[in-house]
């Protein structure tokens, strides 16, 4: 590694193979801190070949806290799930008409597969949000409105 100047030995690695490798900032920024130099500079080497940093991951990613509660959520739901379908199991007072007994049948699959429906529209519409307070709410009002009455009031 042997280079004009101590600075240009820092921007360069052991094995590598352009030895006129320049680093240039863009247009507008300052180094002035450690997570500008990280972040913003851009490693510019043969014409028309331009390798850029890797960009901060954790923009995408959600907190340790919000990681936790959509866990427990989903547990929730699960066994919310779990609760509408023994309850299912335990109905007896079918309508004694076709198209009653139908009805009635196909509210109470509905109702077995509400909190697994109520959970993926919830994070199909909210996949694009800028924040998880809206997909928080939705996920609590789920949970609230969605709670297997007849299995928790023990009703057959």
């Amino acid at each position: 590694m042997s280079s004009d100047s101590p600075d240009d030995d820092a921007l360069t690695w052991a094995g590598d193979t352009e030895p006129g490798a320049q680093v240039s900032r863009p247009a507008g920024s300052a180094p002035s801190s450690e997570s500008t130099v990280s972040s913003g500079w851009r490693v510019v080497g043969k014409p028309g070949r331009v390798a850029t940093a890797p960009q901060d991951q954790r923009s995408g990613q959600m907190s340790s806290v919000a990681l936790v509660t959509h866990g427990i959520l989903a547990g929730v739901y699960l066994l919310y799930t779990i609760g509408w379908l023994i309850a299912a199991q335990r109905a007896t007072g079918a309508p004694a008409d076709i198209v009653g007994s139908l009805m009635f049948t196909v509210g109470l699959w509905l109702a077995v597969l509400a909190p697994a429906l109520w959970t993926a529209a919830t994070l199909w519409l909210t996949r694009g949000a800028p924040s998880l307070r809206g997909r928080m709410i939705a996920l609590v009002m789920g949970a609230l409105v969605l709670a297997p009455w007849p299995f928790i009031v023990g009703a057959s």
